[in-house]
């Protein structure tokens, strides 16, 4: 089948360093390689698959390898197609969920499943959702769709079934019992969700004797890609495949596990070790991607953390540039700032394409699109959506078109039932037939509907309410208000899935409407009959400068531009230039995260990531001031910042000597709707942007408060000790 090995292996194996050699050419067992970033693991897990089948260890039907993605699936197995002549798409290569799949179809009467059944997307599956509460009188503002689908899946993926479940209160009770139904509505329609294809397979495994011991003797080699992403279900899967014989050789990296969000368990390395009786990783920390100086400041971060295999990446590159740090004294400085520098590499000859601004949340992405369109800079935003593309924004921007103009169609269906007020599609039904046999538009079908729909009349009295609001309210106060009233606030409260994001691009719209100057805006976009003076023209103005933000500079197929994306969308890709912004404490790391058990040391892994996206120049910036929930707050560097070594730091000096000062307030179209939006100015003696001192914490800089009448809770971040909330009233501080 093969060429004579030796010589054809020899060839294989040229090119491969020490520790890349070891394992690939590792003996028939257990192995876990502790693959640093940058190491080259995809090269080892190919090569070794290669390497089994050259010396004729194994079979092409005897190796199972799994990724996490079908990109990573395709890879590797174009690689193994050029360097042995074998049929790769025999071997079982692919995706958890693709394998599971196959293993269903095969199966499918064990499974209790038809031949032909169909699986569900996640568009399909929330369809099925929403049919389900619906016949289960379930309103959607009890249970939200999307709220029951999490939950669903996060059940599914830790192994649960319904009966499995205890229910600590009615809420959940009533999750539990529509998971069950849910259930049955799929075994009745023959139908599979995602997470259904991995827990079937393992239920059929663990039950069926004669099923699990075929494949535990088919296959003798099982390699797995990203170890450190899988969560326990897949773990579970993993080990019942093995079984007592088979040779698992999981390739990840602890220091880059960064999904717990979605049920990833780094501790399954650790495990993996015990249960196969694997005395010690092979390490790969040979660096090919990045110079010195980063992988200096990569090492340092991550070395903080206390619960990690440990390794420490080389390379035999030069020290490189060293990380060049900004402290601009705001946001739009900071977006400022990367405008410049990525126009001056530009211009020696840096292509656009090959550099990113990372961020550690989407909201953050506004003042950065903002600072590239007015510059006239081309951009993509990497494995998301423009900032006024952004599901939230759009209802918003809805309802405040509606506010100007109550005909438009397209907005009043966006909304009209957008969060859910009891607006069925019947019921938008007739309103469209009567528009279409009236002439006449939506909203004025909603007007003549009247007392005989009184949820569509509670509709059309939140808009008037709100048209009323035009030239008496200030751009924000209007925003802000309909935020609140329409219930769009509350109904991302309530969403189980990225909820956090969402609201914190709601706030980053009003921040938008805050900083918006009409008198800027693109006024030839308007109508001529629309003038300065106009009542609706702030909000018009705003209006169609967020329709050409989300339409402009957002750089066409092809086209050279920079790339934005948070850190998390960036993991598995790296670039020549990375800005690295918003590195203030609370910030990256997330407040959230300090909170949390482990959360801190998953935000240092995560900065690890950040920090190794970068080959040859690497930028670290944060703000001193920035707009957050509708005021202006001040923060302290990151600790993580603090953590790289000061030597392989270059401190940049900012490059306008007019920037503003803490004391000098930015022009603002409206300061007055800003300190309305959130709270009054001082809480309990206190000031947000104040620095404090705490007898047992240190010093600090208030960055939240609540009023609580008598005193305030202030939420201060006192750096290396963390952030914490206090009561002025029982919490000895003193102003510095």
């Amino acid at each position: 089948m093969f060429p004579d090995a030796p010589e054809s292996s020899a060839q294989l194996l040229q090119g491969l360093n020490p520790e890349q050699l070891a394992a690939v050419t590792w003996p028939p067992q257990s192995a876990l390689v502790l693959a640093g970033a940058g190491s080259g693991k995809t090269r080892v897990l190919t090569t070794r698959i290669a390497w089994l089948l050259q010396t004729r260890q194994a079979g092409v039907h005897s190796i199972m390898a799994v990724t996490f993605t079908n990109k990573a699936a395709k890879e590797m197995q174009t690689r193994l197609g050029a360097m042995i002549p074998v049929n790769v798409r025999a071997m079982w290569l692919g995706t958890f969920h693709g394998l599971c799949h196959r293993f269903l179809r095969l199966h499918h009467r064990e499974a209790e499943l038809p031949a032909s059944f169909q699986i569900l997307d996640s568009g399909d599956q929330l369809s099925l959702v929403k049919r389900l509460l619906k016949s289960q009188n379930i309103a959607e503002e009890i249970i939200a769709p999307r709220s029951l689908q999490g939950f669903i899946n996060a059940q599914k993926e830790s192994g649960l079934r319904a009966d499995k479940l205890e229910a600590p209160d009615p809420h959940t009770r009533r999750m539990i019992e529509c998971y069950a139904e849910y259930d049955k509505i799929c075994r009745r329609e023959g139908v599979v969700d995602f997470a259904e294809l991995m827990l079937r397979s393992y239920e059929i495994l663990q039950r069926n004797d004669i099923l699990r011991q075929h494949y535990q003797n088919r296959f003798n080699h099982i390699l797995v890609d990203e170890f450190q992403d899988t969560n326990k279900l897949q773990y579970a899967w993993l080990k019942l495949m093995a079984g007592d014989s088979a040779a698992v050789f999981a390739v990840g990296d602890d220091d880059q596990s960064i999904y717990r969000f979605r049920g990833a368990n780094v501790g399954n390395m650790t495990a993996l070790m015990h249960e196969f009786g694997i005395d010690a990783p092979i390490k790969l920390e040979q660096n090919y991607r990045s110079v010195g100086n980063i992988l200096a400041a990569a090492n340092a971060v991550i070395e903080n953390n206390d619960e990690r295999l440990g390794k420490n990446l080389r390379t035999d590159a030069a020290a490189g540039d060293k990380i060049r740090y900004l402290s601009a004294p705001s946001d739009f400085e900071e977006a400022q700032f990367i405008i410049d520098e990525a126009k001056s590499l530009h211009r020696e000859g840096w292509p656009l394409s090959e550099m990113a601004v990372l961020y550690r949340s989407n909201a953050q992405s506004r003042v950065i699109e903002q600072a590239l369109f007015r510059a006239g800079v081309p951009y993509k935003i990497y494995g998301g959506l423009r900032f006024y593309e952004r599901q939230e924004i759009k209802h918003a921007l809805a309802y405040l078109r509606l506010a100007v103009n109550p005909d438009d169609d397209n907005a009043l269906l966006r909304v009209i039932n957008m969060p859910p007020r009891g607006i069925g599609a019947r019921t938008i039904e007739n309103l469209q037939t009567a528009s279409a046999e009236q002439g006449i538009s939506l909203w004025q079908a909603a007007c003549n509907a009247g007392a005989k729909a009184a949820k569509t009349a509670a509709f059309v009295r939140l808009i008037e309410s709100l048209r009323n609001q035009v030239g008496q309210l200030s751009l924000p106060e209007i925003l802000a208000g309909i935020l609140k009233d329409s219930g769009l606030i509350e109904y991302y409260q309530t969403q189980k899935s990225d909820h956090q994001d969402r609201l914190d691009n709601l706030d980053e719209l009003v921040n938008a409407a805050i900083e918006f100057n009409p008198e800027e805006s693109n006024f030839e976009i308007l109508p001529d009959n629309i003038a300065a003076a106009d009542p609706a023209f702030p909000l018009l103005a705003f209006l169609s400068n967020a329709a050409l933000e989300s339409g402009e500079n957002q750089a066409g197929q092809g086209e050279d531009a920079i790339q934005l994306m948070t850190v998390h969308a960036s993991k598995g890709l790296e670039f020549n230039v990375v800005f690295l912004t918003g590195m203030e404490e609370g910030r990256f790391p997330s407040e959230m995260s300090l909170a949390e058990r482990g959360g801190l040391e998953e935000e240092r892994r995560l900065m690890y990531v950040a920090i190794t996206r970068a080959r040859k120049r690497l930028y670290i910036s944060m703000a001193q001031q920035r707009m957050l929930h509708g005021q202006t707050q001040f923060g302290i560097v990151s600790r993580f910042v603090e953590e790289i070594p000061p030597e392989v730091l270059h401190y940049l000096s900012a490059k306008k000597a007019a920037f503003a000062s803490f004391d000098t307030p930015k022009p603002r179209s409206d300061i007055r709707a800003a300190e309305t939006y959130q709270a009054a100015k001082t809480y309990g003696g206190f000031k947000i942007g104040q620095n404090v001192r705490h007898p047992k914490f240190g010093t600090g800089v208030i960055i939240d408060a609540v009023d609580k009448g008598e005193s305030a809770r202030l939420t201060i971040n006192f750096g290396k000790e963390g952030v914490k909330e206090l009561d002025t009233k029982y919490a000895k501080l003193e102003a510095v």
